[in-house]
């Protein structure tokens, strides 16, 4: 879906008439999201925190939400997600309240601005809207997004991966990864909640013998589809973006059960101050246009019900993620300490 039909479409009277036609058809045989024109104007002004990330298409909804509502003013800045959640928790520890909400590509940093106690509790008609397994009270869960082994088609078929991402030092396999990359520092972290820190030590251990470093996840998947390596690890919507710019991609997505290597991690948003505006504003991030085109542009997984998941992705209720409070990925700090003493960082 192009920018400038997306933006035309929210600012209007709703997305529907934008997207393909079977999309189309599948959201009018699924309702349940709102659609912007079901809720209110925004009318005030708010200050958005924005953690960088998608490539701009969050700036795109940004821009098409104003749009819409002309007397709605939005002040917004941005930053690397984790340095925008210290500044909040700096800035109120300083008694400053800048920032209204908090939008962040990583459920870590927002757990970091809950924990803190920060985050106002959000009506329970907005949170009931999400999927079972994303409704927090403090908190809105945006999209998802699937840890994933991306795997070389040529060279292996999905059942010779390990079902276990604990099995893959010793699998015989090459094997890429992004030790710096803070979506593997998040799955980490996960690792090291549900496996232990001695675990986890051992096993980033055996991975750091074979396993080929790339500066991103990008990198880990377009190495896999050169063949450089047979498998890496990555979040689910780097492969179905190469495969939409190259369809006959040598590459497929393989997914491990019930632990950190199929965890399913959330972008999310949160109101810093009270007052029906900050929680009208999430509420639009959540309808079924914004939804949609985040699939669609992003492929990123829609959160509440009524949204075609984006094309090449299995359903969550196929898959055996780990059950987790995604908040608890905000304990980085351990993580980032056990990476550097085994020689991963």
């Amino acid at each position: 879906m192009q920018r400038r039909h997306f933006l035309q479409a929210l600012a209007g009277a709703g997305l529907l008439g934008s997207l393909p036609l079977t999309a189309a058809r599948a959201l009018a045989q699924t309702p349940g999201a709102l659609s912007v024109d079901d809720l209110p104007a925004l009318v005030g002004e708010l200050t958005l925190y924005l953690g960088r990330g998608e490539g701009g298409l969050y700036e795109n909804v940004l821009e098409a939400i104003q749009k819409r509502n002309p007397d709605f003013k939005l002040n917004i800045r941005r930053g690397v997600t984790a340095a925008l959640a210290n500044t909040i928790v700096a800035e109120a520890q300083a008694g400053v309240r800048r920032a209204d909400v908090f939008w962040a590509v990583d459920s870590g940093a927002i757990g970091l601005v809950d924990e803190a106690g920060l985050a106002r509790k959000l009506p329970a008609d907005l949170t009931g809207q999400l999927k079972e397994g994303f409704r927090y009270d403090n908190w809105s869960p945006v999209t998802g997004r699937i840890r994933t082994l991306p795997y070389n088609t040529d060279k292996l078929t999905a059942d010779k991966i390990p079902a276990s991402v604990m099995a893959l030092p010793d699998s015989g396999l090459s094997i890429g990864w992004a030790p710096a990359y803070a979506s593997f520092q998040s799955f980490i972290t996960a690792m090291r909640l549900l496996e232990g820190e001695k675990a986890t030590g051992e096993w980033l251990k055996a991975m750091n013998k074979r396993g080929k470093n790339y500066a991103g996840e990008l990198g880990v998947v377009m190495a896999v589809e050169r063949g450089e390596v047979d498998v890496g690890f990555a979040n689910h919507y780097y492969t179905l973006r190469l495969k939409a710019g190259k369809p006959d991609a040598r590459v497929g997505l393989a997914f491990t059960q019930n632990d950190a290597g199929c965890l399913v991690n959330a972008s999310g948003i949160l109101a810093l101050s009270e007052g029906d505006l900050p929680v009208n504003f999430i509420r639009y991030l959540l309808t079924r246009e914004v939804q949609s085109y985040l699939a669609s542009e992003a492929y990123e997984i829609p959160l509440v019900d009524g949204v075609v998941p984006p094309q090449g992705l299995p359903a969550l209720d196929t898959i055996s993620p780990p059950k987790m409070d995604l908040t608890q990925l905000a304990d980085l700090r351990p993580t980032l300490d056990l990476m550097r003493r085994v020689g991963v960082l």
